[in-house]
Formats: C-alpha cells, structure tokens, sequence
C-alpha cells in the first residue's frame, strides 16, 4: 500500500531497466494489484505485454526532450486511467530531457494526481538534475555476472536447437560486458553466420577478435624482451585489418587476468 509517484531506474545498458518498469506497471495495475506477483493473464497484464495497454505510456526521453514534450505530457497527465488503476509513463534515456523540459516536469513531479506513477530509466544519473532526483525512489540496476549471461545462452542455443561449445559461449558474454541485449545481439549475428554449428574459432572470426594463440606468442616475446617479434605481431594484427583498439583492450584483459592469477584465492576472478 506504499507505491510513490516516480521511480529511477539507474544502470548500464542491456540490464533490464524497461523491462523491468513494465512488470513494475503490471504489479500496479494487475487484477490483484497491486501485488509483488502480477499473474500475466488477466487483460491488464496483457495489454501491457502486449504494449497496447492505453494505461501504460512508454516515451523516448531522445526523441521527446523538449519543453513543448514535457507540455504535452503535463496534459496527458491528468486525463483518468482507461481500465488500470494507475497511469503509468515510462519514460526511456530520461537524462536525454532538456533543463527547461525538466523545469516543466518539476511541478508535476511534486504534485502528481493520485492515480499517476512515472517510471524512469537512464544510463547515466549524473546528468539528471538533483530537483528531479530528489522526487524520485531511485533503484540502481547491476550488470549482470558473466555466468548468467552464459547460461542463458546456452539455454536459447538449446531450445533452438544450436550446437554450441562452452567456451565461444563464453566469449560472447564476456563481450557482453555485462549487458543481457547486448549478449542476445551478438549470439543472433553469429548465428546467423555460423547457423546450427557455433565454435569458438567461427566466433573469433565473425566478431573480429584476435585469436588467443596471438596473445600468447606476444607476451612470450614481452618476456623474452624481443622487440622485434612483438612489433612483427603486432605488425601482423594490422595486416589482418583487426580493430587495434580492440586489441590493445583485449591485451590488457589478458595482462589482468595473469596478473589476477599469482594473487593466492583471486584465479576465479
């Protein structure tokens, strides 16, 4: 029986930020809501599934930033809820919103009608204003841990019917850094490279990364002090037409992850 007004959902990208406030606005507006556990099959829950839901406003804070938006949206605010108990606007990169479209929303914010909830989400807070902060219930959302990730797609590859070995999977939710979309979104452009058969090579391959065997033969030469093998390496990788950015990221990865494993207790890390 507590439900504030406007919520914040703060976190990086691919976390389940929007997802997460549309189950937010099912539990508001379910049969038996508000409720921890909305049931998914009345119509309310549905509707709202379905994103047809005339209760549920979903707005791109990139695309509606300006004050003549946040206008509009002051006066969509007191019009009644259609069939749900509340009305429930989403709004998505809410730190894309103007200073002056923010102004606008500070007085409704402050005085929202009652069956009103905001909901919203960014991947950066600090660009938010601190008025409108300060009005809001704020939830911070992790990324998600690398065997999450994995097993999920090994779940998918499974039911899909992909064969896929564990370590091309892995490489893939490493890449992920955490974000569950952006993991989804490389397994799909693999998949549609590599159809039912995903190895790790194939992998490497389609996303442009430097096989391990690179790596090793370069710090074999850092540590022989061999200047030149490592410039004929690196001289090779250019060759190749590998992302040098890329490279040098994924370098550091494998210099912190030698590095991780003298420390006694951190191998798992």
């Amino acid at each position: 029986g507590r439900v504030a007004h406007a919520y914040l959902f703060c976190g990086t990208r691919g976390v389940g930020k929007t997802t997460s406030a549309r189950i937010l606005a099912k539990a508001l507006n379910c049969v038996n809501g508000p409720t921890p556990s909305p049931c998914g099959t009345c119509s309310s829950c549905r509707e709202i599934a379905a994103g047809s839901s005339m209760d549920v406003v979903e707005i791109d804070g990139a695309s509606n930033r300006g004050i003549d938006d946040i206008r509009t949206l002051r006066e969509t605010v007191n019009y009644a809820s259609m069939s749900g108990r509340y009305r429930v606007f989403i709004i998505d990169e809410v730190h894309m919103v103007t200073t002056p479209a923010f102004n606008a929303l500070l007085k409704t914010l402050e005085e929202p009608p009652p069956n009103v909830v905001f909901i919203f989400a960014t991947t950066e807070a600090a660009r938010i204003p601190q008025t409108i902060l300060s009005r809001c219930q704020r939830y911070d959302f992790r990324r998600i841990p690398l065997q999450e990730i994995q097993s999920r797609l090994q779940e998918l590859c499974k039911t899909e019917g992909i064969s896929a070995d564990v370590e091309s999977l892995f490489l893939i939710a490493r890449k992920a850094e955490g974000s569950m979309r952006d993991s989804l979104s490389l397994l799909d452009q693999v998949m549609s490279f590599c159809q039912n058969d995903i190895t790790l090579a194939k992998v490497q391959s389609i996303l442009g990364l430097v096989g391990q065997e690179v790596f090793e033969r370069l710090l074999s030469s850092l540590v022989a002090k061999d200047p030149s093998a490592c410039l004929k390496i690196i001289d090779d990788v250019l060759a190749s037409g590998y992302d040098i950015a890329e490279f040098t990221s994924e370098l550091g990865e494998q210099i912190r992850c030698l590095m991780l494993a003298k420390i006694p207790g951190m191998l798992s890390a």
